[in-house]
């Protein structure tokens, strides 16, 4: 009315100002009211779009949807959906045909969701609702061009077995890979020890110096057993410059007990010396030997009568006849034997 008032002044003031005829003045009042119109129609406030939002019971422009199944980004896994679906209905050519702006909406809310969902994997699910909350809160046109549809009061919820399956799988998952890691560590510390610490001895030496840097003394007292450490690890024996730092194994009590109380006729191996159980003259020779004495060692004769007195000790009668029938044939002269006897008290 403003700009329609300000017009006419205008017009007027032309008309006075350049005397028109008075045919002239009907016209320009005829152009004015076509300007006044086009004006208003430009002018005109047009309600927003985005701010339509009707009740959801009211003129059928509102609707309910409630646990639509909607997919993950996790096959089997599926969202529950539910929303109030809200539209608009637009205008249409007059030989358009007639159309379900209900369905027309829901469809359209249900794609947008969908294309959401779709990206997302079931255990973000809280996130995921807040994510359809803003896709969804704006009107927008349809695929058909005929509705403008939106949603609101979004609802999203993943079922409670499937909620379990993904904490346990998550907690699988944890466990493997805490698994894999240990077995990693394993298998490195392995390749380390075999492939370079105990390759052969001198690694081993080094190693084990490298440790302990202040005892030189000790790295020199263990180079045998660090020797048996390589060869062990390689399965092999170990290497003949460091035999002679090898301890001799070790015969306690019992090999001892066990070797007297065998039965006659039983073959016994020790340390990969098998001989005859006693009472054999043979079986004794095969014992004595295997303690590194010989028929001519002057000594033999002295360790026999130790290892007699030794078996009466423990009442091994059979281990006693049998040394006393082996050296019985050969009796050592008196000037030979009270020496050594001698010998063996001031021991």
């Amino acid at each position: 009315m403003f700009i329609t008032v300000i017009l006419g002044l205008v017009v007027v003031i032309l008309g006075l100002t350049c005397a028109w005829p008075a045919w002239g003045w009907p016209a320009s009042v005829g152009l004015l009211a076509i300007a006044a119109t086009m004006i208003h129609r430009l002018l005109r406030p047009r309600p927003a779009p985005a701010d339509f939002e009707p009740p959801a019971d009211a003129d059928g422009q509102g609707q309910r949807i409630a646990h639509i199944a909607l997919p993950s980004a996790a096959p089997d896994y599926d969202f529950s959906f539910s929303a109030t679906v809200l539209w608009l209905l637009l205008d249409a050519p007059e030989d358009a045909a007639a159309v379900n702006p209900a369905a027309l909406a829901v469809d359209a809310v249900l794609q947008r969701a969908r294309a959401v969902t779709a990206r997302q994997p079931p255990r973000h699910c809280a996130l995921t609702q807040h994510q359809l909350d803003a896709a969804l809160a704006t009107m927008n046109v349809d695929a058909t061009g005929r509705v403008m549809a939106m949603a609101r009061d979004v609802a999203l919820a993943l079922p409670e077995h499937d909620r379990e399956r993904l904490v346990k799988l998550a907690d699988v998952r944890k466990d493997e890979d805490v698994w894999e890691h240990e077995r990693n560590y394993e298998r490195n510390k392995r390749s380390y020890l075999g492939d370079d610490v105990l390759k052969d001895p001198g690694s081993a030496v080094v190693w084990w110096l490298s440790r302990n840097e202040q005892e030189i003394e000790g790295a020199v007292e263990r180079i045998g057993m660090l020797a048996q450490l390589s060869a062990a690890a390689n399965n092999d024996t170990v290497a003949p410059p460091f035999e002679h730092l090898v301890a001799p194994p070790r015969v306690d009590v019992h090999e001892e007990d066990h070797l007297s109380a065998a039965p006659h006729g039983e073959r016994l191996d020790m340390d990969g010396v098998s001989f005859d159980a006693f009472p054999s003259d043979q079986a004794v020779d095969s014992f004595l030997a295997w303690f590194g004495f010989s028929a001519e060692d002057p000594d033999v004769r002295l360790f026999a009568e130790r290892l007699t007195r030794l078996a009466t000790a423990h009442g091994k009668t059979e281990v006693v006849d049998a040394l006393r029938h082996r050296f019985a044939s050969d009796p050592p002269e008196r000037g030979e034997t009270e020496p050594r006897r001698s010998e063996e008290r001031d021991e």
